[in-house]
């Protein structure tokens, strides 16, 4: 694990700005992405961007970690700027993070200095930046909701927006086994979603409207109509920590997966996963066959606990921050709970309780079995991210992220209201 050893906790310096991408680099950059994609014969579609010189917006779809190979060959032979999670350049590197043209931000945490790199991108170097608005890999390769600011975004910049949609990179690593490959075939398709007159148009949520029509997918669906074979042997290790609550006996936290089954160590029923992606009961009724199915009814029951008021959240956690290039500083043990009002956590001898409210979180970054010390919730700050692992099995981190999400749409709603009644513009913040 990358360890920042001096415990410099100094925020990076996101106001920096971003360099242009080393010429020099580029060909190692596209040797490397096609190492890197070539078992899956990565197949590459261009719409609408014959005569589209840069600078543009690229929004990409965030399926999983093959996401940051398939763009820079899907963008060949052009320039462009990346923007990345501070964790990459402890990863990287901050020096090679730079050169190859990554632009620092933070997850879920606003930031005007982002907004002032973007725009020195586009406009003082022209250039393309790209962006992966979903802020994280898909959890069961369906996308996530893209927030308001990025039509907000669009609308600032006024340029050309090119939507890149994917096939394959989710079900090649899924988040909760991205240490093991399957052979999938690869697919990227660019499509200009938006051109400068239509920018001018249209509003801001109109444009994220769009936008997330062209977001829409579902990789389980696609593997299962176009018959595409996995034949991985466990191939669904892992799959329980987002399918965490049992269908038939209604017990969360109690699925456990092995090979290419997935039980419930409670009432004992089990389910296959087929080389298509399908699931099958062992005995008895198959509840959900399509996995995203599962993972909407779980975070329908999770909505349904936080209306009757039996949703809660309070647990002992080991608390890793990540401030600056340097690495990870282990802070120790901390405590956090969450509720309509938003997270709170608390570390011993690090301060006062930190507060992130429900109305500035539409979701939260969440990871499984990161850098395998366990699954883990990341709320960050614009100076620092704190990686929270749960020291206890009594709570899981995809119902935490539903939770966010619907605290968040209540007060989205809760606001609506108040304007239509009263005419007082008060929005959630974004």
């Amino acid at each position: 694990m990358l360890i920042n050893k001096v415990g410099d906790m100094t925020p990076y310096n996101m106001g920096r700005k971003p360099y242009r991408q080393n010429t020099l680099l580029l060909p190692l950059i596209w040797i490397a992405s096609w190492f890197m994609t070539r078992s899956g014969k990565l197949k590459i579609q261009k719409i609408g961007l014959d005569e589209l010189n840069p600078p543009y917006l690229v929004l990409s779809q965030n399926q999983g970690f093959s996401d940051y190979y398939i763009t820079p060959l899907a963008l060949f032979h052009r320039r462009a700027n990346y923007v990345s999670d501070v964790e990459g350049f402890a990863a990287f590197g901050k020096w090679l993070y730079r050169q190859i043209g990554c632009v620092a931000t933070r997850r879920y945490a606003g930031d005007p200095a982002l907004v002032r790199n973007i725009r020195h991108v586009v406009e003082k170097n022209g250039d393309i930046i790209v962006i992966y608005p979903e802020a994280r890999h898909s959890n069961v390769g369906t996308h996530s909701d893209l927030p308001k600011s990025v039509g907000k975004l669009v609308k600032l910049l006024g340029l050309s927006v090119v939507v890149q949609k994917l096939h394959g990179s989710y079900l090649t690593s899924p988040i909760w086994d991205e240490d093991h490959r399957r052979k999938v075939p690869l697919c990227s398709t660019l499509e200009k979603a938006l051109a400068p007159e239509d920018i001018t148009s249209l509003s801001a949520e109109e444009i994220t409207t769009l936008l997330n029509e062209h977001f829409q997918y579902d990789e389980y669906r696609w593997q299962y109509e176009n018959g595409i074979r996995i034949d991985y042997a466990n191939r669904s290790e892992g799959l329980h920590n987002v399918l965490y609550l049992c269908p038939n006996c209604r017990m969360e936290y109690a699925m456990r997966s092995h090979a290419h089954v997935l039980e419930c160590a409670v009432c004992g029923k089990a389910w296959e996963m087929d080389e298509f992606g399908r699931l099958s009961a062992t005995e008895g009724d198959t509840e959900f066959p399509h996995i995203p199915d599962w993972y909407e009814y779980e975070r329908h029951e999770t909505q349904k606990q936080i209306a009757s008021g039996t949703y809660h959240l309070n647990v002992e956690v080991l608390v890793d921050a990540i401030p600056n290039e340097k690495g990870f500083v282990h802070l120790g043990k901390g405590h956090l709970t969450h509720n309509a009002d938003g997270f709170v956590f608390a570390v011993a001898d690090q301060g006062g309780p930190l507060h992130f409210s429900s109305r500035a979180m539409y979701s939260v970054h969440t990871e499984y079995n990161y850098r395998g010390k366990g699954n883990c919730v990341v709320l960050s700050t614009r100076g620092c991210c704190y990686y929270l692992y749960p020291v206890h099995n009594d709570c899981n981190v995809t119902k935490i992220q539903f939770a966010a999400e619907e605290f968040y749409a209540r007060v989205k709603s809760n606001c609506s209201e108040i304007i239509k009644n009263t005419g007082k513009d008060i929005k959630p913040f974004e």
